[in-house]
């Protein structure tokens, strides 16, 4: 259960994000660095669920915040990229 309110929380704050980055269609100040490492602490989440529970992560609704998780950090990465390189061909 507290694994789950912590992706609860986490995931609360990367809408927003997505949002921002639409919106004002520039990424700087977005750490690449740091989406990645999010993305990485995700997918080992997910491998963890999957490795624990086997035929049963399907049904444990951690493991798909946690895929809903790593959905949106991975929107936000791909955003931030493609505006990024957007404005390095109009420079």
């Amino acid at each position: 259960m507290w694994e789950g309110i912590m992706l609860i929380c986490f995931g609360v704050s990367w809408p927003p994000a997505i949002i921002k980055t639409l919106r004002v269609k520039n990424p700087q100040g977005k750490s690449f660095i740091f989406l990645s490492l999010v993305l990485i602490g995700y997918l080992c989440g997910i491998c963890g669920k999957i490795s624990a529970l086997h035929s049963e992560c399907l049904t444990n609704w951690v493991f798909w915040l946690y895929i809903l998780d790593f959905s949106m950090v991975a929107t936000d990465y791909t955003l931030s990229a493609y505006y990024t390189i957007r404005r390095k061909r109009q420079s």
